[in-house]
C-alpha cells in the first residue's frame, strides 16, 4: 500500500525497532509546530496573568506542557515512522494522544486560561474571547460533549474505524494519517471534558454520574484489545506484512497491540479517578466554607436583631 512517501520509503530503511531508536527526533512539521503553537499560546496566557498581578496554578501549566509533550513524543519521534509498519508502535500512539493527551491538557484549563487573558471586544464588537463564549455555549458544544454522542464516538473510534477498510484508506497517504491523529485527540478530549475537564462547559453532572460515564467507555478498550489478542490472522490490512527487515511476525505484533489496547484501558482510568476525587473534595470544601460564611452571616443578622430587641426593651423601659 502506498503511504505517500511516509510509508514505503521507512520500509527499506527502518532498522529493528529498540525503545532508543523509537524516541529519536523525527521530523513532522504539522505536529512540530501545532505543539510550539500551543505551549507558545498558553505561555503567552500565563505572562498575561502575571503581568497584571492575577496568579494561575503552577500545577495546571504543568499539566498542559506534559500533554503537549506527550503529543511531540508519539508524534515527533521515530515512534510515528515505525507506527506507519508495525502495528504494536501504532497502538501506543493512539492510546497516548486519546486517552493520555487529552487528561493532561484539559487538567492545564486552556478555555480558562484564554477566557482570562483575552481582552475583551469593545461594546458592539465581537473579539477572541467572544467567539470562544460563543461557542463554549453553543448548541453544537452541547451536542457533542453529551454523554449520548461521547461515549458511542468514543466506541466508533475503535471498532468502526479498525475493523472495516476506514483505516487502511487514512493510512494511505500523510494528510490521512494527520486527520486520524487528529480524531483520536479530539475524541479523547469530548470524551474527557464533561467527567474531569476543569473549564467550563455545557455538561456539568454529579460527580457520581461522571464515574459512571467514564466506566461505560472503558471496557469496550479492553474488549477492542481482546479481540485483537485472540485474533487467528492479522485482522488490519495495512500491518498484515511487516518490512522483513524488522524481523516481526505480523499476528505477535498485532498480538502485542492487542496487549496494549487492554492494558491501556486501566490507565487512565486511575487518572481521572484520581483528578476526580481530588476535584470533588476541593468542591465539597468550597461549599463547606460557603455554609461556614453564611452560617455566620445568619449569626451576625440573629446578633443585631437581638440587640435591636434589647434596645427597644431599654426604649419602652424609659
Amino acid at each position: 500500500m502506498d503511504h505517500s512517501g511516509h510509508g514505503m520509503d521507512m520500509e527499506m530503511d527502518l532498522p529493528p525497532f529498540t525503545l532508543g531508536r523509537g524516541l529519536e527526533f523525527s521530523f513532522d512539521a504539522f505536529f512540530l509546530f501545532g505543539c510550539l503553537a500551543g505551549l507558545a499560546l498558553y505561555g503567552w496566557g500565563v505572562f498575561r496573568l502575571r503581568r497584571r498581578g492575577d496568579s494561575w496554578p503552577l500545577g495546571r501549566t504543568i499539566a498542559f506542557t506534559a500533554g503537549v509533550l506527550s503529543i511531540a513524543l508519539v508524534m515527533c519521534t521515530r515512534l510515528n515512522d515505525y507506527g506507519m509498519v508495525l502495528f504494536s508502535v501504532h497502538m501506543v500512539q493512539h492510546m497516548i494522544i486519546s486517552m493520555i493527551s487529552p487528561i493532561l491538557l484539559l487538567l492545564g484549563a486552556p478555555m480558562t486560561l484564554a477566557l482570562r487573558a483575552l481582552p475583551p471586544a469593545p461594546r458592539g464588537h465581537k473579539g477572541p474571547r467572544e467567539l470562544l463564549l460563543a461557542l463554549l455555549h453553543s448548541r453544537y458544544m452541547r451536542i457533542v460533549t453529551h454523554p449520548a454522542f461521547t461515549i458511542p464516538m468514543f466506541i466508533a473510534s475503535l471498532y468502526a474505524l479498525y475493523f472495516t477498510p476506514i483505516f487502511d484508506f487514512l493510512m494511505g497517504s500523510r494528510t490521512g494519517h494527520i486527520a486520524m491523529m487528529l480524531h483520536f485527540l479530539a475524541v479523547g478530549l469530548v470524551f474527557f471534558w464533561p467527567i474531569m475537564g476543569v473549564d467550563p462547559g455545557p455538561h456539568r453532572p454529579g460527580y457520581v454520574m461522571r464515574m459512571l460515564e467514564l466506566f461505560a467507555g472503558m471496557p469496550f478498550h479492553a474488549f477492542f484489545g481482546i479481540a485483537l489478542m485472540m485474533a487467528s490472522e492479522p485482522m488490519i490490512g495495512t500491518y498484515a506484512h511487516p518490512p522483513a527487515s524488522l524481523g516481526i511476525d505480523a499476528l505477535d505484533d498485532q498480538q502485542w497491540a492487542g496487549g496494549i489496547a487492554w492494558a491501556f484501558s486501566e490507565i487512565p482510568s486511575v487518572l481521572v479517578l484520581i483528578a476526580l476525587v481530588y476535584q470533588w473534595y476541593h468542591s465539597e470544601q468550597r461549599a463547606a466554607k460557603r455554609a461556614d460564611r453564611a452560617a455566620d452571616r445568619d449569626g451576625d443578622r440573629e446578633l443585631e436583631a437581638y440587640n435591636a430587641y434589647l434596645a427597644s426593651l431599654q426604649a419602652r423601659g424609659q
